[in-house]
């Protein structure tokens, strides 16, 4: 009760802050970052590179109520049909500007349900793909996988691809939230779909779950977290529900009234993080929670988490390309977006070009402020060795940003053997306390709750 009260006191039951998965925060992207600007960006990898290689799949069978992502219905395969193929002709594009000898180090298929595709849609994609760049030796190939739409002909496909980690968004496994949330996927369904992903051999397998949902109580969570836990995957994200209906129209058609107060938010939370502890998982950053020897809590003992667009990442690529509508490549110069719309997006890959319609070019303040934001949230400290060797920052520059940022957190944050540090009674502060240390204007933005 004691810690609830600070963290009142600090704000969190009343912050709206960035997740942080990118800095700057994408809607401070702008139109300088163009078509050319991203060919250019591309023609500059260096020969024989690793990088990343995210594939976006707008299309769903339905839609889900509680989804914020960009996503369509669609209750026919033709336009995904289409898509495909438009797809192929931007890694064609892609292909003619990639240096030579570049490799994947990962390989994500997101969305959307990129399981929406049959068998030959994902023969052909993947075919297309490895055109452009094979796998690496010790390449990542992660699919998001919707149980309500796999089957075995379509994993056989994915396998012999080298999918080697599948992901599965639960949500939750209570009936009653299900209904309100528009997502009916039972506990049954997804046990037999992460039956037949081991069965084709894929032995890693993501699973995401959310705190915060309309009616959801920490009994109910606990039942849905000890399901989860039954189906042992390698890797789970615990996200906070993002109730933005300004920005997704379909969470309009959930009631409001029927969402938990951010103070029962962090008890659910809570509740739900003590289960994965006890069931030996490592906590991995704010949110996600790994076993042993995942990746993940490798590269967290190793101090190489690393902070992208899907949350946490043990990959150290630093190259993100990303094909299809909306999705958002990363460079050593700044970020580029394709064309939201899927109209604009085909539009433009059938003129021949990339449809790069914003991003960001990076300035060194970018890099450093990046820096400080993503080791707080991957490491809950700011090590100013690391700081002060990396970037164009004194030590006595780097301190007065320390002592700023302390000032606002009085009694909170610690300073170490030169490291500012989040304790862990204040980690639930983490989101706001590396919104101290972001450049930017939040009146330009209206962002999800701190917790």
């Amino acid at each position: 009760m004691e810690q609830e009260k600070q963290l009142a006191k600090l704000g969190l039951f009343d912050a709206k802050v960035p997740r942080y998965t990118s800095y700057p925060t994408a809607p401070h992207f702008n139109n300088d970052v163009t078509p050319d600007t991203y060919k250019a960006w591309i023609e500059a990898i260096p020969t024989g590179s690793q990088v990343s290689l995210y594939v976006h799949v707008p299309f769903c069978r339905r839609l889900c109520w509680f989804c914020a992502c960009r996503t369509q219905g669609t209750s026919t395969l033709s336009p995904v049909a289409t898509y495909v193929e438009t797809l192929k002709d931007e890694l064609r594009i892609l292909k003619a500007s990639l240096p030579q000898g570049v490799t994947l180090s990962r390989l994500h298929w997101g969305g959307g349900t990129p399981t929406l595709l049959d068998p030959g849609m994902m023969e052909d994609l993947a075919g297309a793909i490895f055109d452009v760049a094979p796998m690496s030796a010790d390449g990542e190939f992660s699919v998001e996988i919707d149980p309500n739409e796999i089957d075995d002909a379509r994993l056989a496909v994915l396998a012999k691809a080298g999918m080697n980690r599948a992901s599965i968004g639960v949500q939750d496994f209570d009936d009653e939230i299900q209904k309100t949330i528009g997502r009916i996927q039972g506990y049954d369904i997804t046990r037999d779909a992460v039956e037949m992903i081991r069965a084709h051999g894929v032995k890693s397998v993501n699973a995401d779950i959310l705190f915060g949902l309309p009616h959801q109580t920490q009994a109910r969570i606990t039942e849905s977290v000890q399901k989860l836990l039954s189906l042992s995957p390698d890797r789970v994200a615990l996200y906070g529900y993002a109730h933005v209906p300004w920005m997704a129209k379909r969470q309009q058609m959930i009631p409001s009234d029927a969402l938990p107060t951010p103070q029962e938010r962090l008890a659910l939370y809570e509740t739900a993080r003590k289960l994965f502890l006890w069931d030996d998982y490592d906590e991995i950053g704010i949110d996600h929670f790994a076993t042993k020897t995942d990746g993940l809590s490798v590269a967290q003992r190793n101090g190489t988490l690393r902070r992208n667009f899907q949350g946490y990442t043990d990959d150290t690529a630093d190259v993100l390309l990303a094909v299809g509508a909306s999705s958002i490549a990363r460079f050593p110069q700044g970020f580029a977006q394709n064309a939201p719309a899927t109209s604009a997006h085909t539009g433009a890959i059938r003129e021949g070009r990339f449809s790069t319609s914003r991003g960001h070019t990076f300035t060194d303040d970018d890099r450093l402020r990046g820096r400080l934001i993503e080791a707080l949230m991957c490491d809950f400290r700011i090590d100013a060795d690391e700081i002060v060797d990396r970037f164009d920052i004194s030590r006595a520059e780097l301190n007065d940003m320390f002592s700023k940022v302390m000032a606002q957190f009085p009694d909170v944050l610690a300073l170490e053997s030169g490291a500012l540090i989040i304790p862990e009674l204040a980690r639930p502060l983490t989101r706001i306390v590396a919104r101290a240390f972001d450049a930017y204007d939040m009146s330009k933005a209206q962002h999800s709750a701190a917790i």
